[in-house]
């Protein structure tokens, strides 16, 4: 398997295969609402890529997509980032290398922090993010969707370095 960049000329045939790959279950757990197809406007969204303001990686075996991660600026420094991966692949490792690179592509296109929603009930995404996102901060809504917001650089204010210097 490997991980690399997606670019929009090829975004449609790989949103199409991970898409396709997907259970009813994990399409729900990807959008939050039944998905039984990919509508037009979402299937434009999706592939619409940049390279900067939305970007994409894939992850790939014997150049079959496995799975997808997305990141869309919401302003200068912040992304909301989502994650698919093709039910077969799930639970190998695969949503671990995905973040991971989705995590250093933000870097490398100077993002400080990132965000996404998660339903309650994925549970092996919020371990996913645990693992490759620690310290990540969480909040759940009153619809139980729960925000994960993860900073991409380390900030401390002048009261957390007094507190370390005195410690």
């Amino acid at each position: 398997m490997r991980v690399r960049e997606l670019h929009a000329a090829e975004a449609g045939e790989v949103v199409d295969t991970v898409f396709d790959g997907l259970s009813p279950r994990s399409r729900y757990l990807r959008f939050h609402a039944p998905v039984p197809r990919l509508t037009a406007t979402m299937r434009r969204r999706l592939v619409d890529l940049d390279g900067d303001r939305r970007a994409a990686v894939v992850a790939e075996c014997h150049r079959t997509p496995v799975g997808i991660a997305r990141l869309v600026a919401t302003d200068e420094r912040t992304a909301e980032i989502a994650l698919a991966v093709v039910d077969p692949w799930q639970r190998k490792g695969v949503g671990t290398e995905l973040m991971t690179a989705l995590g250093r592509l933000a870097t490398d296109l100077r993002y400080t922090r990132l965000h996404g929603d998660v339903l309650g009930e994925n549970q092996p995404m919020l371990a996913l993010v645990a693992r490759v996102f620690p310290g990540a901060r969480l909040t759940r809504d009153e619809d139980d969707v729960i925000r994960v917001t993860y900073p991409l650089t380390f900030e401390l204010t002048h009261e957390e370095l007094v507190a370390d210097l005195r410690w």
